[in-house]
């Protein structure tokens, strides 16, 4: 038991550290090649990485939709296409600072998550909660804005970056959500026909945005220059961390799993000072105050479970003397 839990830990931790670093090592990579580009060609293989995995442990069978074949696109683009383009296309148009605004809306997730089941459920979240999820969202304005909030406002080249990667994330989370439409799939399975229907689609649109001139080729030397950080996006924030995540959150569980989401921004914020970009104090706070928020939430959740236990518990015991 303590081995499995472990293994979850590590593999967790791995997963939030890969995706903590991706941004510092993409944003590198872009001054040679198109953010667009750069996503199909990891994503393209990590497709046939995951598509032969699959097809080692699981056999042809598992390649079959089984009806689901408009789901499975239907979150792969929202994970694959709307995440993996516009989370980059934003940082790519924000320049240094967009690498810090990434992993912070990054690191949202879990808050995001809870106002969205709370917009389309009606499912309302505590008020302890519903407390974090602004103080969450100040860390990441603070970030955002670097304090200037009117003048973030007011810039649309500011402005329309940052809400590209909003979306972006939104589109994770959704994809997220919808593996619970898949629960008689391994996680595998899974991850691997998302992976490839999102990835075709995001190839369809960078096609494109290539015919329309909006995007370019990348030639033989660019693609030679960033082989590096290819290879890094492509095994740890992309086929590691996926499966991993995955894995690692089943056996620890989600509320437990979600603690290692906060490795996002320290892991980026680290690189960013390893690498002299410039750090500002609200890049600091900001990050800070997630943390705080999301380590809070999940203690009061804890809180919750721990009570209603025990509750359930003397229920138990009262109507057995009754």
């Amino acid at each position: 038991m303590k081995n499995s839990v472990l293994l979850g830990a590590v593999l967790c931790f791995i997963a939030a550290v890969s995706w903590g670093a991706m941004f510092p090592v993409a944003h590198a990579a872009f001054e040679y090649m198109d953010p667009f580009y750069f996503t199909i060609i990891r994503y393209g293989s990590v497709s046939i990485i995951l598509v032969a995995i699959l097809l080692w442990k699981e056999g042809k069978s598992a390649f079959r939709f089984e009806g689901k074949g408009l789901q499975l696109w239907f979150f792969g683009t929202m994970a694959f296409t709307i995440y993996n383009l516009f989370i980059f296309w934003g940082e790519d148009l924000l320049g240094h600072s967009g690498v810090m605004v990434a992993s912070i809306m990054e690191s949202l997730m879990p808050m995001i998550s809870i106002v969205i089941v709370w917009m389309i459920f009606k499912n309302r979240p505590h008020s302890f909660t519903l407390g974090c999820v602004l103080v969450s969202f100040v860390g990441a304005v603070l970030v955002i804005t670097k304090g200037d909030i009117q003048g973030f406002l007011g810039a649309t080249e500011h402005f329309i970056p940052s809400m590209l990667i909003f979306i972006a994330v939104i589109g994770w989370v959704i994809y997220t959500m919808g593996g619970s439409e898949f629960n008689d799939w391994s996680a595998l399975r899974y991850s691997t026909l998302s992976c490839l229907l999102g990835t075709i689609t995001a190839i369809v649109i960078t096609v494109g945005t290539t015919l329309f001139g909006f995007t370019d080729v990348p030639t033989v030397d660019d693609i030679l220059v960033v082989s590096p950080h290819l290879l890094f996006m492509i095994i740890f924030p992309g086929v590691i961390a996926l499966l991993g995540w995955n894995i690692g959150v089943s056996i620890l569980t989600p509320l437990n799993g979600l603690l290692f989401i906060n490795f996002v921004p320290v892991t980026t914020l680290l690189i960013s000072i390893f690498q002299g970009n410039s750090v500002t104090v609200f890049d600091l706070i900001g990050t800070i105050l997630i943390i705080i928020s999301l380590l809070s939430n999940n203690i009061f959740v804890r809180m919750l479970q721990k009570k209603d236990s025990k509750q359930s518990v003397q229920t138990i015991l009262h109507e057995r003397i009754s």
